[in-house]
C-alpha cells in the first residue's frame, strides 16, 4: 500500500516525502507536471503520478491501492466543494485516512475572506474518513522571500522589524504529519504547532547574515512602503490590508511549543538551525 502525498514538491510535502521514504514507506506523489524539475528532484523511490486538482475526477487513478493520504489545501483545492469532491472520490476508492495541512485563523468569523480554510476544515471532517488537521504557525521557509534582495544588495526591506513569532521548521511539520499518517491516536485531533523559540524579524535577518558570514541589513518599511512593495509583488489589496492588520500586533510569539515533541518525541528545530541548513538559498 502506498501513501499518497499531495503538494509533494512543496515545502512541507517535499520534506514529508523524504521522511516517509527514509522510513521505508511506499510513496505516491501527485503533480500536475511529472516531468518538471521539482518532480524530478523527488527521491527515486517515489512513484510520481499526474493529477489536476481543478479536475477532481482526474485524481481517481491516483487513489488505487492507497489507504492514507496527505492533503494540502493548494489553491485549486481551497474551495470546500472541491475538497469534498476529492475526498468523496478518495473514500470510494478505498482511502481511509486523511492528514490535512491548511490554515484556520480562529480569530476570524466564517464570512471573513481569510477564514476560507474553515469550509475546507469542515469538508475534511464531514468526509467520513479518519482525519487529522495541522494548522501550523509561520513557516521558517517564508524568509526565502528575502533571498533576492539579500543576494543582490545584502538588504531586507520589510515592515514590522519587531514582529515576533515562533516560526516553525517545515521538517517538524512533516514529522508530525508522518506520525499522524502511520500511527494511531491522532485521529480527530487538530494540531496548531509552532517552533520552540520566538524570533524577531530583524533578528532573523541578522541570523541569516551570520550564517552567510556577511552583514545583512534590515531596513524597515513604513505601512505605505509595504503597500507599494506588496502591490508590486502581486498581492491583492485586501490581502495587503490583512498583512498590515496582522502587523499591528507585533508579538505573535507563543502557541503550543510542546506539540512537536508530544507528537514526534523530539524537540522542535530552532530558526538558527534552519538558517545554517538553508544558507545556500540566500547566497
Amino acid at each position: 500500500m502506498s501513501i499518497l502525498v499531495t503538494g509533494a514538491t512543496g515545502t512541507v510535502g517535499g520534506s514529508l516525502v523524504r521522511q516517509l521514504v527514509q522510513a521505508g514507506q511506499a510513496v505516491r506523489a501527485i503533480t500536475r507536471n511529472p516531468g518538471s524539475t521539482a518532480a524530478a528532484a523527488l527521491p527515486k523511490e517515489v512513484e510520481v503520478v499526474r493529477g489536476d486538482y481543478s479536475r477532481p475526477e482526474s485524481l481517481v487513478p491516483t487513489f488505487a491501492g492507497v489507504e492514507r493520504m496527505f492533503l494540502v489545501s493548494v489553491e485549486e483545492a481551497a474551495e470546500p466543494a472541491v475538497t469534498a469532491q476529492i475526498l468523496g472520490l478518495a473514500g470510494k476508492a478505498g482511502v481511509r485516512r486523511v492528514v490535512h495541512l491548511g490554515h484556520d485563523d480562529e480569530s476570524r468569523d466564517d464570512d471573513d475572506p481569510y477564514a476560507t480554510g474553515r469550509g475546507v476544515k469542515r469538508a475534511v471532517e464531514n468526509s467520513g474518513l479518519e482525519w487529522t488537521h495541522f494548522f501550523p504557525g509561520e513557516f521558517m521557509a517564508n524568509t526565502y522571500e528575502w533571498a533576492a534582495s539579500i543576494q543582490a544588495e545584502g538588504v531586507v526591506r520589510a515592515p514590522f522589524g519587531d514582529w515576533t513569532s515562533n516560526m516553525i521548521h517545515e521538517a517538524d511539520i512533516a514529522a508530525m504529519a508522518m506520525a499522524a499518517l502511520l500511527e494511531e491516536g491522532h485521529m480527530g485531533r487538530t494540531y496548531r504547532p509552532v517552533g520552540p523559540l520566538p524570533v524577531r524579524r530583524r533578528d532573523a535577518v541578522r541570523m541569516i547574515g551570520e550564517a552567510l558570514g556577511r552583514d545583512v541589513r534590515f531596513l524597515e518599511l513604513t505601512p505605505d512602503g509595504a503597500r507599494a512593495q506588496w502591490t508590486e509583488m502581486g498581492y491583492p489589496p485586501e490581502v495587503i490590508e490583512w498583512f498590515l492588520e496582522l502587523g499591528k500586533n507585533q508579538d505573535m510569539s507563543g502557541g503550543n511549543v510542546h506539540e512537536i515533541e508530544e507528537v514526534t518525541g523530539r524537540k522542535g528545530r530552532t530558526f538558527a538551525e534552519w538558517v545554517v541548513d538553508h544558507a545556500d538559498g540566500f547566497r
